[in-house]
């Protein structure tokens, strides 16, 4: 059999391997856009697809009816509702339907029922009187066996063995003779059946059901509960095949026992659904075995509805495949996320946490590669067709498969993608089972009467991106089912915005006008009726999530980032990745005047997470300018941001009592908050290198005495005014000057990626690791491909330039005349001069990857080739600090300090 699709048992394989690295449910990764559930025989709801469990669990189990319930109601000739003869055969004690036989009832559902209700209904409340004496008892005996040790049964539990079986027995035999009305007389008969099960009685169960059930000629709901037992007393005898086919016929006549059966198949029998199909004579036996044989086996249902078309196009479970087949294509083509193409390989510095020594080993001051490995999602996503193609400004690499203009997008509509994506893998078999199922629905929608065809044909046109079509066959649908009309409303949305190429003003307003509801937030309360498989995980990706992201998509492509990031980040966000570019757009976005109803309500109102909103700006505005050493800019921007109240994080609490509660963080008077409580160490150098110790441990502060406006504690405006003094300093001559520029120097590297400080101008609140710090391979301003939904999985800020620092360090090394002190300021350079070889290393192409059988030999020939070429070049302040320093008292010191140093002196 071809396979089209991935096969759900490896798909499965894949989800296990994922969901012990972290959390994470696969039925949450798609929109859930087609709606599977509009079947109309909702007994079929957990055959519905999905991953997570075993069924499908994403429903409100009172849609599927109880066939025992119905099956009552009608007996008591419909006098009662559902939920009341619900409450009668379930809830309603054997003491509450007693005292209606006595004449007196007390329960406020039995006083309601005309007098003489118990004597025209007499042998049915008798019955019920019978049944709720036995229920508590009605499991079977749990017999332990060598491998039950992992499993924690109740031992006290009632079981059908704490009946007096002979007696029991007896009991039911009598009623079951005295009884007159045969659906009653064969309900005494299922009770005789089920006993001897679970009591381990199964020739005896095998036997009641011939002597009991079988001659009263009713094949409603007791025969088949009854046959139910049978098949478990079979099954039991290790007749199998009998077995299997019994709960076959439970599985096909009942609406409520299609998982417990469908599980009593796969039990009975590991050839189960082969062996029904060879069994089979009518055509609703055939048409069902066709269906559990399509449905176990999902590679690729078509060629099994083909068969079930051929029985019966206007079959339900040929749609319930039908509905499975298209939740998979939707899942292959769109994943919640897109992550960006390129191969992000980041080198990042090691920490040195060790406390207990001053020595910094030699590992500590190498850079490792690290190669991103790809997310299970990645992984899935690429084995799926490439949907989307294109790519805003960004047409290099090995993973650049489109090369067409912005232009060219917006001006032909039907390749606008839903997210402008590439580097996927193109996956044929994928588009080709979704050629497949697109000509079966076609030609299913003239043959069949029912109006779903038509809307899964609909939404197939949609996925081809065929939205034209989409929305004709949309159009001509006449439908009265409630749940075909919402889905085909939705759908008419889908197709109108997806097709839409720019989003400009007038069509926000044509979005608020129609379709607000979609995209204004409303607070949701949780449905309790569904399982908790769907709440677990927060809420299920929904259309208006889609729609979302889309928007955002189209914003990304028209150059409007401010807008995109905002369709999906908070402006607080911000703080994590503060690129310059991405911060000026969505600062254009908060001045923009005359903002549409669509960018006030749904836009902008992502910008409430920050207090004072200009504050927050000029922060990152004068913290890049600071690591561009434009102090004078870095000045004025703090100038405008004195009133920053502190970077916007939030504290988390758990309880048992309330879970996970967020609190804003609250800064103390003395604690960095982003803006002030700033150590003069900033302008000193390192003891050694340890991120995770206090800074007075890691770093030893420089003579001042000459430069009394640098305060022991200061904020970034005093900082910045600190730095212009030492620049107008460094540029006259002598000792004072050179330490000016030594003092810049150092400020500069120690606040880059390798510095102690590295948190200062990055919006961080310290210095501990993350992607921020990473070093970054790519070239491009913006890493973001499509739009800004994973910002916070996405890192990354404009890369450090060292020659800044090693700048100031040369003017300092040119006008000092102490030797002492050019020691120390070579050194320095030389650390900086590490900077820039990381940087490039990051960068370095790298032509094979963890797949090649020879991955170890290629990559210790690539380190070696590293190693020497950051000797050659990148060594150079080193080389001449060995050469004409070696003598001096600060090179034995950090040579005592610094093992790698130690080593390069040999």
């Amino acid at each position: 059999m071809k396979k089209y699709i991935l096969s759900l048992a490896v798909v499965s394989l894949f989800y296990t391997q994922s969901d012990a690295c972290a959390w994470s449910d696969p039925d949450y990764d798609y929109f859930n856009l087609f709606t599977q559930t509009i079947i109309k025989d909702k007994a079929y709801l957990p055959f519905l697809h999905n991953y997570s469990s075993r069924f499908y669990g994403g429903y409100n189990s009172a849609l599927i009816p109880d066939d025992n319930v119905e099956t009552w109601k009608k007996f008591f000739n419909n006098q009662l509702s559902y939920s009341e003869t619900q409450n009668l055969v379930y809830k309603i004690s054997m003491n509450d339907l007693n005292a209606l036989k006595n004449g007196n009832p007390t329960n406020p559902l039995l006083q309601k029922l005309r007098t003489g209700f118990y004597q025209k209904y007499k042998e049915g409340i008798d019955y019920l009187i019978e049944a709720k004496y036995l229920e508590p008892y009605m499991s079977i005996n749990y017999i332990e066996s060598e491998n039950s040790f992992y499993y924690d049964r109740d031992a006290n539990r009632k079981n059908a063995t704490a009946l007096d079986y002979h007696k029991t027995i007896a009991a039911l035999t009598s009623l079951y003779n005295a009884a007159r009305n045969p659906e009653i007389k064969q309900r005494y008969g299922y009770q005789l059946v089920r006993l001897n099960h679970y009591t381990r009685n199964y020739d005896s169960a095998v036997q009641a059901f011939k002597t009991y059930v079988a001659p009263i000629k009713l094949k409603g709901t007791v025969y088949f509960m009854s046959l139910d037992q049978l098949a478990g007393a079979q099954r039991g005898l290790e007749m199998n095949s009998d077995a299997n086919w019994n709960f076959f016929q439970v599985f096909m006549n009942s609406k409520d026992r299609k998982e417990s059966a469908f599980v009593s198949m796969k039990l009975s029998d590991t050839a189960s659904f082969s062996n029904i199909m060879k069994r089979a004579n009518t055509n609703e036996e055939k048409n069902m075995a066709y269906f559990l044989l399509g449905y176990e086996d999902f590679n690729n249902p078509i060629p099994m509805m083909e068969k079930m078309y051929e029985i019966d196009p206007d079959s339900e479970i040929l749609k319930v495949m039908a509905a499975r087949s298209i939740n998979e294509l939707e899942r292959s083509y769109l994943p919640t996320y897109y992550y960006t193409s390129d191969a992000q390989k980041a080198t990042t510095k090691e920490n040195s946490t060790d406390n207990t020594s001053k020595d910094t080993s030699a590992d500590s001051t190498k850079t490792e590669v690290k190669e991103e490995k790809l997310s299970f999602w990645q992984k899935i996503v690429r084995f799926f067709k490439n949907l989307f193609g294109g790519s805003k400004s960004d047409k290099t690499g090995d993973n650049a498969k489109a090369d067409q203009s912005d232009d060219e997008l917006f001006s032909n509509p039907d390749r606008i993608p839903f997210y402008n994506r590439t580097g996927y893998y193109y996956d044929e078999k994928t588009q080709d089972f979704l050629d497949s199922l697109e000509k079966f629905t076609d030609k299913t929608k003239e043959k069949s009467k029912d109006e779903y065809w038509q809307i899964a044909d609909a939404y197939l046109k949609f996925l081809k991106k065929d939205y034209k079509q989409s929305s004709e066959i949309l159009n001509d649908i006449k439908t009265t089912n409630p749940e075909y009309l919402e889905e085909i409303k939705r759908m008419k949305v889908l197709n109108d915005i997806v097709s839409q190429p720019k989003i400009d003003a007038e069509y926000e307003d044509h979005l608020m006008k129609d379709y607000a509801e979609y995209f204004v937030e409303k607070k949701v309360e949780k449905d309790t009726s569904t399982t908790d498989q769907f709440d677990y995980y927060g809420e299920v990706p929904s259309t208006a999530d889609f729609l979302k992201d889309v928007i955002a998509n189209r914003y990304f492509l028209q150059g409007e980032d401010g807008k995109s990031f905002l369709m999906n980040n908070k402006l607080s966000d911000l703080q994590y990745n503060p690129n310059s570019s991405l911060v000026k757009s969505v600062e254009e976005f908060y001045r923009k005047p005359n903002k549409t109803q669509f960018e006030q309500q749904i836009i902008a109102k992502n910008m409430d997470s920050v207090g004072n909103i200009d504050a927050f700006f000029n922060t990152i505005y004068g913290d890049r300018a600071m690591r561009l050493a434009d102090f004078e800019k870095a000045k004025a921007y703090y100038e405008k941001a004195k009133s920053f109240a502190g970077i916007p994080r939030q504290n988390y609490e758990w309880t048992e009592k309330n879970g996970q509660t967020m609190t804003p963080k609250q800064y103390s008077p003395s604690e960095y908050n982003g803006f002030k409580n700033i150590s003069n160490l900033v302008f000193g150098h390192n003891v050694w290198e340890s991120f995770g110790s206090a800074d007075t441990e890691s770093m030893k502060a420089e003579n001042y005495t000459d430069f009394p406006f640098i305060k022991t504690s200061m904020d970034k405006l005093e900082l910045a005014d600190a730095l212009i003094q030492l620049k107008k300093i460094g540029n006259g001559t002598g000792e004072k000057a050179a330490k000016a520029n030594q003092l810049i120097g150092n400020l500069l590297y120690n606040t880059s990626i390798l510095g102690y400080y590295r948190q200062l101008f990055v919006m961080d609140i310290d210095n501990s690791n993350g992607g921020k710090y990473d070093f970054w391979n790519t070239d491009r301003k913006n890493p973001y491909k499509y739009y800004y939904k994973n910002f916070l999985d996405t890192s990354y800020i404009e890369p450090d330039n060292f020659d800044l620092s090693i700048n100031y360090y040369q003017k300092a090394l040119k006008l000092s005349s102490n030797k002492e002190e050019k020691a120390r300021i070579l050194f320095q350079m030389a650390s900086a001069e590490q900077g820039k070889y990381y940087q490039y290393e990051a960068k370095a192409p790298k032509d094979f990857d963890y797949s090649d059988p020879k991955w170890s030999e290629k990559e210790d020939a690539r380190q070696k080739e590293m190693d020497n070429l950051k000797n050659q070049k990148y060594r150079t302040y080193f080389a001449q600090l060995k050469a004409q320093y070696s003598d001096t008292e600060t090179t034995k010191n950090l040579m005592g300090s610094c093992s790698y140093f130690n080593y390069f002196m040999r």
